[in-house]
């Protein structure tokens, strides 16, 4: 199990995404794809990706090329067993060049509170170092730090 558990509450769905938040800043493919069925089904902009072998390959991949990743996600909408998240994450490639990324995530998770299905939209945008706002240390954001709302994101 993998709580909190379907059917989602405003309290319950919003710490879904917070662990969700937590697990993908820890950049640790292998963790972040426990949270996930065995055969999960993933459309990640025009990459379709099944099953936690798949996602440990992307993720790898993702966080080798996005240096620096910082991400954080915010509650959309909900109901029953789905939960809707727009998010904004920070890195950079390995030329210096920074971008923040802005997205949308449909989530549907089982009974046992494992994400099933994960629909990514996202748009990449080139922003200088003077433009950053996600400057935590790397791993979790602190409970301190402003969210995409208070950021104006």
């Amino acid at each position: 199990m993998r709580p909190p558990l379907p059917p989602f509450t405003a309290v319950t769905a919003t710490e879904k995404v917070r662990l969700a938040e937590d697990g993908w800043n820890s950049r640790n493919p292998e963790k972040v794809s426990l949270a996930y069925t065995e055969d999960s089904a993933w459309r990640n902009r025009d990459l379709f990706v099944t099953g936690r072998a798949e996602i440990v390959r992307f993720l790898t991949e993702k966080w080798r090329k996005e240096q620096e990743y910082r991400l954080i996600k915010e509650l959309f909408a909900f109901s029953g067993h789905r939960i809707a998240v727009r998010y904004a994450y920070e890195f950079h490639d390995a030329s210096g060049q920074w971008y923040r990324a802005y997205g949308n995530e449909n989530w549907e998770f089982d009974s046992e509170g494992l994400m099933q299905k994960r629909y990514a939209s996202i748009n990449d945008l080139q922003i200088s170092d003077a433009q950053r706002l996600f400057h935590w240390p790397q791993g979790r954001r602190p409970d301190d730090h402003p969210g995409l709302s208070a950021l104006g994101l």
